[in-house]
């Protein structure tokens, strides 16, 4: 894309976001719904467009580490050695919340979500902006997140008056989301980075996983991520030994069975492209017009704990 469109698109996109608008912005995890993090108004169309329950917060996006301080407090060490050596990236910290933040964008909490995004346009754009954006991923609610601008248009169609086109996310996935409340941090959300990564850079154990955290975060609904098609997760033997039948079945898989045919998308075996092309896979079947997605389990092992995650809770 040419510098003077890209140029000519953000401004754009800033005057809307001034004006109250929402925005589908490109970020390296998954495009998100931005709008004004500090426009009452603006907070509540992000929530209307997704048909997304009052209680679920939104992540505040910042342009770097610096704004931190005017939308969280008491931020320990070790999450400061996060934003230095991972923002901007994919990496969300659950900070207790600055008093002016609103409950619109806490889902009611003491807490607030903050991250700063690692896509050349989503930095232009806030620092163009000056302030920080709420950016949950621009899509209805619990379904496929979407990683290109096209995927935008097919799921929320006119309801966004503007899609900010970056391309396709370098990630694929959401962010690492880390509960930092006290001496003890938590991974709420898995990503792509990992709890090994997190301790050595702090130099401190491993956070483990929680998974019955009094804190509410994105993406922690039992059924989350979904295509509209039944989906269901099995592994390779049954998934070799299954027989379609009468049914239109479709499969994602490291490898295909013999009688997938064209209803078929396979995903690469390395856990961070299997990542990146997971829900363009997803949403490729999705669009079959299929009965069933079949979709092989990922490998054991803490390098696909995030993929699986997504899986799990797109097959409930």
């Amino acid at each position: 894309m040419k510098s003077d469109t890209v140029d000519s698109d953000l401004e754009a996109a800033v005057n809307r976001l001034r004006h109250g608008d929402v925005v589908a912005i490109p970020t390296e995890t998954v495009y998100g719904l931005a709008a004004d993090a500090g426009n009452e108004a603006a907070i509540a169309r992000v929530f209307a467009i997704k048909g997304r329950p009052a209680d679920r917060p939104l992540i505040v996006h910042l342009a770097d580490a610096s704004w931190v301080d005017a939308w969280a407090c008491e931020v320990p060490d070790y999450a400061r050695i996060w934003m230095q050596a991972f923002w901007p990236g994919p990496l969300t910290l659950v900070l207790p919340k600055h008093p002016a933040v609103s409950e619109r964008i806490t889902g009611g909490q003491a807490t607030v979500a903050v991250r700063v995004p690692k896509h050349p346009l989503a930095l232009a754009l806030l620092e163009r902006f000056g302030t920080a954006l709420v950016a949950p991923s621009a899509n209805r609610y619990g379904q496929i997140s979407p990683t290109s601008a096209q995927a935008v248009r097919d799921a929320l169609g006119g309801a966004v008056p503007m899609v900010l086109d970056g391309g396709a996310c370098q990630v694929g996935i959401e962010s690492t989301i880390v509960s930092c409340l006290g001496e003890t941090p938590e991974i709420l959300r898995p990503g792509v980075i990992s709890p090994h990564a997190l301790a050595a850079a702090a130099q401190i154990a491993e956070p483990p996983y929680r998974v019955d955290a009094e804190v509410v975060v994105p993406g922690q609904a039992p059924q989350h991520y979904a295509p509209r098609t039944p989906c269901q997760m099995i592994d390779r033997d049954a998934l070799v030994r299954f027989v379609p039948g009468d049914q239109r079945v479709g499969c994602l898989a490291f490898q295909a069975p013999a009688w997938a045919g064209s209803a078929s998308v396979i995903l690469p075996a390395e856990p961070e492209l299997a990542a990146r092309n997971l829900y363009a896979a997803m949403r490729q079947l999705d669009q079959m017009g299929l009965d069933l997605i079949l979709i092989e389990q990922p490998p054991q092992g803490e390098a696909w704990t995030a993929v699986r995650d997504r899986l799990q809770r797109a097959t409930v």
